[in-house]
């Protein structure tokens, strides 16, 4: 089993920046793909971000390039997506997400699931 814990979210301006960490209880973290979907009001869940066990080559949906950044850290079980210059269609409950070695951008692909973080982006 895969325990995953998100936490960051929070209210904030448009412009403004918000990083969401997501933490993971299990021995084999290093051997899981992580991901980053959310899910905006009216809206089906959608990938925005991932990252291989190896940490090589991240990938984004085009609405997070060159805005969001997604990191790990395989010493602490933990992965890590800044966002920045947010905008109000960014406004959703983030989820990390698991699966085991490869980043596909299909939720129904991926094992293990947080219980999500709002972010509210608004003035």
């Amino acid at each position: 089993q895969v325990q995953l814990v998100e936490s960051g979210g929070g209210l904030v301006q448009p412009g403004g920046s918000l990083r969401l960490s997501c933490a993971a209880s299990t021995r084999t973290f290093i051997s899981y793909a992580m991901g980053w979907f959310r899910m905006g009001p009216g809206k089906e869940r959608e990938f925005v971000a991932g990252i291989s066990w190896s940490g090589d080559t991240p990938y984004y949906a085009d609405s997070a390039k060159g805005r969001f950044t997604i990191s790990r850290d395989n010493a602490k079980n933990t992965v890590t997506l800044q966002m920045n210059s947010l905008k109000p269609e960014d406004t959703a409950v983030y989820y990390c997400a698991a699966r085991k070695f490869v980043v596909v951008t299909s939720y129904l692909e991926y094992d293990y699931w947080g219980q999500g973080t709002q972010v509210t982006v608004s003035s």
